[in-house]
């Protein structure tokens, strides 16, 4: 059985009991969010992690972080350090999209190196070995898109994205709309393309019941992706990615009776006076699913600056019930970030997801805060270290003050107001 059909069944699982200690929350809370799919726990049945992590209504924001190479700039060395640093600064689960080099080799070193979920979103895979046979990516076929998602799945991955709720229908509904930016989603863009150019439905929503039977098989989480979500504020809450959210409310319902866990995808770019809007939209017609979203960026004139526009909208998206924040680097809208791009997108969506905690009411933030309060009133900053966010930093930074300064900062120094 699956861990939705055990949890349902009120059979016993390692897994809720793992979670049950991270998240200081009881084992049958855990057990009916599972069941009726408000939780998800992505762990695939052939992978050891030694880090569980849930993702869910009435749990800590969770962070993941992407990284992977490119066409232009192959190296897994510096990937794995990129997963390194990610995980050092909090990542809860990391996603591989990579699109350059030996894809299966490249995912099997992150695989065994990362301690937490590890996602990936295979029609990049699909489309990377359609263009290498000399076809044109609207040539991708469905039966080696299939044999690439049992693949990753086989070979251990925890969740993957696809792109369901991109249909005939629901492109009909896109090619009227007259966007500013278009299609921003690289799988929904592929999907977009081969049906305009063939007609064809896309077979991730033709044969939908194929993909649970394999996502089952493997106890994998499924991640229905918001190919249509917008990349600009100006097309925000559009008729394109209502439709297809409304598709996905349907494919929760399907995959829950098959036992399969399941959460939904969010934009995007979305002002700030949006956001609480399309969260309650997302988890009506989402059916209480968890909410995956990237950011949102709440503007679009700040290249190099992102993690903050994105740290902005994420944190009032997570107090507004996103369960998940995909981190947002300084490097968005520019290049592949490097390692320094990755800690800091990491650091800036825990932030986020941190603020958000404190308004949800969940008890380990706000103590964090106040056990943070109090050694900064007494000036105690090795404490400090312990529950600031990024102790590095708060490290490197005491250590550039004059000795004379230690106990206090030089803002105010011995004029400090927390000084008696």
């Amino acid at each position: 059985m699956t861990l939705m059909e055990d949890a349902q069944n009120k059979v016993e699982n390692n897994l809720i009991k793992s979670v049950v200690k991270s998240e200081v929350l009881s084992e049958e809370f855990i057990r009916e969010g599972v069941a009726n799919g408000a939780i998800v726990i992505p762990k695939n049945k052939n992978r050891i992690l030694k880090i569980i992590n849930a993702v869910g209504q009435g749990l800590k924001t969770k962070v993941n972080a992407n990284i992977g190479t490119s066409p232009d700039h192959i190296s897994i060395e510096e990937e794995i350090e990129k997963l390194s640093v990610a995980i050092k600064a909090g990542a809860d689960a990391v996603m591989d999209l990579s699109t350059g080099g030996d894809l299966p080799a490249i995912r099997k070193e992150i695989l065994s190196a990362c301690p937490v979920c590890v996602g990936t979103v295979p029609i990049y895979e699909a489309v990377c070995r359609t263009v290498a046979r000399g076809k044109k990516i609207s040539d991708i076929d469905g039966e080696l898109l299939f044999d690439v998602i049992e693949e990753q799945v086989q070979q251990g991955v925890d969740f993957i994205t696809v792109h369901c709720g991109i249909n005939k229908e629901t492109t009909k509904v896109l090619n009227r709309q007259g966007r500013l930016a278009g299609v921003v989603s690289r799988g929904g863009s592929f999907l977009v393309k081969m049906i305009n150019a063939s007609g064809k439905e896309n077979p991730l929503y033709e044969q939908y019941d194929r993909l649970l039977e394999i996502a089952k098989k493997y106890d994998v989480v499924l991640s229905l992706g918001d190919g249509f979500r917008p990349g600009c504020i100006f097309d925000a809450s559009d008729g394109a990615q209502l439709a297809e959210l409304n598709v996905l409310g349907d494919l929760v319902l399907r995959a829950r009776k098959a036992g399969v866990q399941t959460m939904i995808e969010g934009p995007g770019h979305v002002p700030l006076n949006q956001i609480s809007a399309n969260v309650k939209i997302a988890k009506k017609l989402g059916h209480n699913a968890p909410l995956y979203f990237l950011g949102p960026i709440v503007t679009d004139i700040a290249p190099g600056y992102d993690h903050i526009t994105s740290a902005i909208g994420g944190a009032l998206a997570a107090a507004e019930g996103v369960d998940f924040i995909c981190y947002v680097t300084p490097a968005e809208h520019i290049r592949l970030p490097n390692v320094q791009d990755v800690h800091e997108g990491v650091i800036s969506a825990k932030i986020a997801g941190h603020v958000a905690d404190v308004v949800k009411g969940i008890k380990c933030a706000i103590k964090q805060d106040n056990e943070m309060s109090k050694w900064r009133k007494e000036r105690n900053w090795t404490k400090q270290q312990q529950y600031c966010v990024d102790p590095e930093k708060l490290a490197k930074e005491r250590a550039k003050l004059p000795p004379q300064e230690e106990d206090v900062c030089t803002m105010c120094g011995k004029f400090c107001a927390m000084k008696d």
